[in-house]
């Protein structure tokens, strides 16, 4: 199993349209490509709270190839994150890492 971690940095007061368009948009998407969430995050006390992050499930960097790829050129998503961004950007920075499990952690 393969964790990949995404921190999405929103441009100031923008965290409210982005965490509208994962729960009304994007994970409608998700679904219709068979992407796994593992949760999501805000940050209550650090160093922004203007940072969404979230974990993804996959049983391989293939599967993760194949299915991210279909969603990030569905034209509907396009459109739909397009139009999310009218008048203004949402997203300034997207951080992503892969993350594999370590032989004692209880999460595998």
């Amino acid at each position: 199993m393969i964790y990949e971690y995404r921190a999405y940095t929103c441009f100031p007061g923008r965290l409210p349209a982005l965490l509208s368009r994962f729960e009304n948009v994007t994970l409608g998407f998700w679904e219709k490509y068979g992407i796994r969430q593992a949760g999501f995050w805000t940050t209550e006390i650090g160093q922004s709270n203007q940072v969404l992050h979230y974990l993804l499930q996959w049983e391989s960097m293939a599967e993760r190839e194949q299915k991210w790829g279909a969603f990030q050129a569905d034209p509907e998503w396009n459109a739909a994150r397009a139009a999310s961004e009218t008048p203004e950007k949402i997203v300034q920075d997207i951080r992503n890492e892969f993350w594999k499990p370590a032989a004692f952690s209880s999460v595998q």
